[in-house]
């Protein structure tokens, strides 16, 4: 266990889990920086905040603008050193009943990916320079295996896992805490429109408090659920000769407009 974080920035911030994560860090004698790009929903979430004691800033910020994340992340920092940075924000889209598009694939990559870089990598530079400071990245159990259902998304977050988990090794030794988030099914606005069951679904608030508590430990990897999490580990580990057939079966995720914003 370690000093619970005082100064936190979460992207997402105006929905789902960063939302859910945002009321779960409020606290008095906390600054919680918070992105998104619905105005209205992150002020919302920021009131909330606010009415546990917190201070709450919020910024209208594309993940995808790397320019206007480094100055919002260095501003960020130079208000009150940043503790802890959640890349939290992205999208998810499906192949549908025609397959992915050349360029829902590459808006996934930019949000999901470059959103991801354009946050962390400001903030894990002025974590090293001062030699402490805590980063999580957003993956998902999604990460384990490709799925026919959505590809492209299950890529993205493959890309996250595989370089956190890398990125810990390192900085590590240079005093900044990396763990890499990799939830299953969460009730969220992103997952709402899932035409298929999602077993052991769980609750954002829940979710949060589950990385919350993973996050004080230190863990490399957050996964949960326990269940899903054994399954599609399992599932990365049998040969696609046996698990192309089954996952053949499974729905389509419906595809998702180009306009659709990152939460």
């Amino acid at each position: 266990m370690t000093r619970p974080p005082t100064s936190i920035l979460i992207t997402g911030a105006s929905s789902g889990i960063g939302a859910a994560l945002a009321r779960v860090y409020a606290a008095p004698d906390t600054t919680l920086f918070l992105g998104g790009r619905d105005e209205p929903r992150l002020a919302a979430v920021a009131d909330d905040c606010r009415s546990t004691g917190a201070c709450c800033i919020t910024g209208t910020v594309d993940v995808t603008d790397q320019d206007a994340m480094a100055d919002w992340v260095a501003g960020c920092n130079g208000t009150r050193a940043l503790d802890l940075v959640i890349a939290n924000a992205g999208v998810s889209a499906g192949s549908g009943h025609t397959g992915e598009t050349a360029d829902q694939v590459r808006h996934l990559f930019r949000v999901n990916v470059d959103g991801v870089f354009n946050t962390v990598l400001p903030a894990m530079q002025l974590m090293v320079n001062r030699g402490q400071g805590q980063i999580a990245v957003m993956s998902s159990l999604a990460s384990f295996r490709g799925f026919p259902g959505a590809p492209a998304y299950c890529a993205s977050k493959a890309a996250l896992r595989l370089w956190g988990e890398g990125q810990r090794v390192w900085l590590r030794h240079r005093g900044v805490r990396l763990s890499v988030i990799c939830p299953g099914f969460v009730e969220t606005p992103m997952s709402r429109d899932n035409p298929y069951t999602m077993p052991f679904l769980m609750d954002a608030g829940a979710a949060a408090r589950l990385i919350r508590r993973g996050l004080e430990r230190d863990q490399g990897r957050i996964a949960f659920p326990w269940q899903t999490s054994w399954l599609v580990q399992l599932l990365a580990n049998l040969p696609p000769a046996l698990t192309d057939r089954l996952l053949a079966r499974m729905p389509s995720k419906p595809a998702v407009p180009e306009d659709h914003q990152p939460e």
